[in-house]
């Protein structure tokens, strides 16, 4: 039921399909030509004028053969413009507007024969000027009704993952550095592993003062292995105490030729290798001067890494106006590598690419320029800076943790021209930044769109509906609508936007695909109204999703409470319910395919379905109230959601779909309560269709990796690691709202701490030890009680499940399995527990929690009557037992164990759940 077996492989071959390079037996037949070598089109070279207001009309085909400035183009009536790929010099063209329509024409390459120079189309413009054009605003790319906008750029890789970890400073063990002015006379000594970089002694001699420091650092250098590299600088005075056996050994074990002549106040380096030839050693000496300067001793030289990482080891003295300075650097030279997963032979020095955090923070993401690379691999790049974070490149116990490393730059370059400071009415008391950049917007019955190879930055607008790329109301964009081929938005990079990323609005059918969407506002891959439906969005990254101010779902806090127009009277919002769910994917009907998709760090959540009970905004009245709650799910496979705050992935609640009145104060579209029950053909009197999410990767979640509310729904095949809680289940099989629904888990992996131990700073919050004594970034609080599978009413199903690394220290709790914390609410005894296994390194199997800072006084009733089966005794020891909390007085009995550092039970009986339903002011 979990693994898509028949279904899944049917999926696929409809969205390769869905491709234009994928109808062979078509192309095969066709003479491809390229849209620039059409016999019919007119040189175009119009020059630079701001007032140019240019009408390509019917009869009119023009290619564009060098940079051009406008005022705005206006392509109609069949009229045709297409960007010459053999320019002298790469093509800008910059306008206020480009309006597509009628049977108009925009071309940059063509899907088999991609643009292979370089294209730019600058959108110009301030919010304050010129008027609003009709349906599209300001600053714009708009395709209206019979609009062909065609957009190929070179094929490239879009995105990968490392296939070897990224250390801060590009080495495994850090770079190093040392900086002393005083209180370091003497020799300073290093000793370095040359495989790995590693320092591995630090040690001080003073010869100066102490005549037995030579003997000291004497027996220091003798006991290192042939081979290791030692760095020595002088602080201030190494020679007065200095012996002539000691001067001897740095010449015969470090190859030394100036030790021997080492005077007083004398500033020298040295970096050698412990008994090798002298041509492994360089060292420098500088004479004392009267004036207190001496000019700086450098030794310098470089190593490389058993891995073939080159890094230079240098080591300095110097005297500055009478203060002594001296040094160490152990740092990567050549620049940084990186191992990756795929052929990366696509990507060009010169090209950016980001690599995401695969810590708590989304802001430990770092962005990088590519440097010529002659010997690397196919699936090697070079960079132009080093990491400051931990990127992993490893699956750690069964997680897969690799970092993805995302490609930025493009060959076509749409951008916003922007001012260098917010202006205007433009939110600037939220930014300081200027975010009225340029929009891509397709409205309804427009000819044919296709995306790809096109690189947008500088985009959207802090309004409605203005966002890099907007699919506005356009219907069926597939088959069904008549789109042979479908619409697409293919290897797109988004980057540095002000305003979502793709917004699928009142569209169905569309395909995005190998998309990034990088250091955003609000939510990025994003479907509005609750109507969109069959989209399928493939392979995809969104990262660093920030929060916006357009819906109260996309703002902060600050803004939440700031933002007060749309509310009724003097209501203030609370930030917790009402807003602060700004996400990367952002899913308003459960009939979409998420596949291969990375949410790798949003302000709040990485992937969401929410649910509208009606349909919103400009599709109200499309389908009944509640539908959308009870439309079954479309494929959900192989996603990965990390580095997100509140959640990796959230199913669940809804958004507010009337305006504010007296009775409900609150913003339409905040945050609001719903469950998902899908059930056949959105029928709640039919069978229900269980919603089956597989394959899902999380890890790095501050709050939880997953959260589900509704039923039937069931993780299977998934692995939750590092996480402040791996999933939390909340079914409504229990009374009153879905009996008979459920939830369920089945053979995937919880990891409490794993071997990923993050890296202080990029807003990671809390660093402190892990449950081995080593220092680790930690989720929400360093006394935050982190749990694996955590219950909230029921039933829930947990099987064939594997736990590791749930470590209680003296600080927090780490369990296996627990409860929702400061529960209200009713809990199932149908609960099941089956099939699990606890590795050696849980020592916390269950936990009920205990009066403190995170579980209050802990008597409500949902924690009073906290209770899970055991069917098989793979939990307890004890098959068919019940498992409650210790003063459970309504399941204890005289026959049940105790477990006092579980504050629980196991008791044998069987149990069940009885309500009295109390209308309100009744009494029993």
């Amino acid at each position: 039921m979990c693994g898509y077996p028949s279904y899944l492989i049917v999926f696929r071959v409809s969205v390769q399909l869905a491709f234009p390079t994928m109808f062979l037996a078509c192309t095969c037949l066709l003479i491809v030509r390229c849209p620039d070598k059409d016999p019919s089109l007119v040189p175009w070279n119009p020059g630079h004028d701001e007032r140019h207001k240019v009408q390509i009309g019917r009869g009119t085909f023009l290619k564009l053969e060098s940079s051009a400035t406008v005022h705005s183009i206006i392509i109609e009536d069949g009229g045709k413009l297409v960007f010459s790929d053999t320019p002298r010099v790469p093509i800008t063209l910059r306008a206020r507007y480009i309006v597509i329509r009628n049977g108009g024409e925009l071309h940059i390459g063509a899907d088999k024969c991609p643009y292979t120079s370089r294209a730019t189309i600058s959108l110009v413009g301030r919010s304050t000027e010129g008027p609003q054009v009709e349906q599209f605003g300001k600053k714009f790319i708009g395709v209206d009704r019979g609009g062909v906008l065609e957009l190929h750029g070179r094929r490239s890789l879009s995105w990968t993952l490392l296939s070897r970890t990224l250390y801060p400073g590009g080495l495994q063990y850090g770079a190093y550095r040392y900086d002393r002015r005083r209180g370091s006379r003497g020799f300073n000594v290093r000793v370095i592993d040359p495989g790995t970089a590693r320092l591995l002694r630090a040690d001080r001699f003073d010869t100066h003062l102490w005549a037995n420091e030579s003997r000291r650092l004497q027996e220091f250098l003798r006991s290192q292995p042939r081979g290791r590299i030692v760095a020595v600088a002088v602080g201030d005075s190494a020679a007065r105490s200095l012996s002539v056996s000691a001067r001897n050994d740095l010449q015969e074990l470090l190859g030394s030729e100036q030790a021997r002549h080492l005077g007083y106040r004398q500033p020298w380096a040295i970096v050698g290798v412990i008994r090798a030839s002298e041509s492994f050693v360089v060292e420098d000496r500088r004479l004392y001067q009267p004036n207190g300067s001496t000019g700086m001793a450098i030794a310098r030289r470089d190593f490389q890494t058993y891995d073939g990482t080159h890094f230079t080891v240098t080591a300095f003295s110097e005297w500055v106006h009478g203060v002594p300075h001296c040094g160490f650097r152990v740092e990567v030279s050549k620049g940084v590598v990186l191992n990756l997963m795929d052929d990366t032979s696509s990507w060009l020095p010169g090209d950016q690419i980001v690599i995401a955090s695969t810590d708590y923070s989304m802001y430990q993401a770092e962005n990088f320029n590519l440097l010529p690379c002659p010997e690397c691999k196919v699936n090697q790049v070079k960079i132009d800076g080093k990491p400051r974070y931990l990127h992993m490149g490893e699956v750690i116990d069964g997680i897969d943790m690799r970092a993805e490393v995302g490609l930025l730059s493009r060959n076509i370059l749409i951008k916003g021209e922007m001012e260098d400071s917010c202006y205007g009415q433009n939110f600037c008391h939220f930014f300081s930044h200027d975010t009225f950049g340029g929009q891509i917007r397709i409205l309804r019955n427009f000819a044919s769109v296709h995306l790809s190879g096109v690189e947008l930055t500088n985009m959207g607008q802090q309004i409605l509906g203005s966002y890099p790329v907007h699919f506005h109301l356009a219907g069926d964009v597939d088959q069904k609508g008549g789109y042979n081929p479908p619409t697409y938005v293919d290897n797109v990079a988004i980057h540095h936007c002000f305003s979502r990323c793709v917004a699928i609005h009142g569209t169905n059918g569309l395909l995005v695909k190998d998309t990034i969407g990088y250091d955003t506002l609000g939510h990025c891959f994003f479907l509005e109204d609750g109507v969109e439906q069959r989209n399928i969005l493939y392979h995809n990254l969104g990262l660093l999703t920030k929060p916006g101010t357009i819906l109260p779902s996309d703002r902060n806090a600050i803004m939440c409470v700031t933002i007060r127009d749309q509310v009724y009277g003097n209501y203030i919002p609370v930030p917790s319910t009402d807003c602060m769910a700004v996400t990367t994917f952002w899913i308003s009907n459960p009939n979409n395919h998420l596949i291969n998709n990375a949410a790798a760090g949003a302000q709040d959540v990485g992937i969401w379905f929410i649910f509208h009970r009606a349909p919103t905004g400009q599709s109200v009245g499309q389908y009944p109230e509640g539908q959308s709650e009870f439309t079954p799910l479309g494929v959900f496979y192989n996603n990965r959601v990390h580095s997100n705050f509140k959640a990796g992935l959230f199913i669940g609640s809804g958004v507010k779909t009337t305006e504010s009145n007296a009775e409900d104060p609150r913003e339409v579209l905040t945050v609001d309560f719903a469950r998902f029950r899908p059930h056949q053909n959105a029928d709640p009197r039919k069978p229900r269709v269980p919603a089956i999410i597989a394959g899902l990767v999380s890890f790095k979640n501050n709050d939880h990796g997953a959260w589900a509310r509704g039923g039937d729904i069931i993780f299977c095949n998934s692995g939750f690691s590092d996480n402040g809680i791996g999933l939390t289940l909340a079914s409504d099989g229990t009374f009153p709202t879905d009996e008979g629904s459920s939830l369920e888990v089945t053979k995937s992996i919880f990891v409490g701490e794993s071997i990923n131990v993050g890296c202080n700073g990029g807003q990671n919050r809390y660093w402190g030890k892990g449950a081995h004594g080593e220092y680790r970034t930690l989720p929400r609080n360093r006394t935050f009680p982190i749990r694996g599978f955590q219950i909230y009413d029921g039933p829930v199903r947990i099987t064939q499940c594997t736990f590791k690394n749930y470590m209680s220290v003296h600080e927090r709790y780490s369990s296996a399995l627990a409860f929702f914390m400061r529960n209200s609410w009713q809990i199932s005894p149908q609960n099941n527990v089956s099939q699990v296994k606890l590795e050696w390194n849980v020592n916390l199997e269950v936990f009920f929690g205990k009066p403190g800072q995170w579980f209050g006084t802990n008597s409500l009733d949902g924690d009073q009557t906290s209770i899970f089966h055991d069917l098989d005794g793979s939990m307890t020891g004890y098959p068919d037992t019940f498992v409650a909390r210790a003063d459970n007085y309504l399941v204890r009995h005289s026959g049940c164990l105790s477990v006092p550092r579980w504050n629980g039970v196991i008791c044998s009986g069987k149990y069940a759940q009885v309500k009295f339903p109390v209308q309100k002011n009744k009494c029993l």
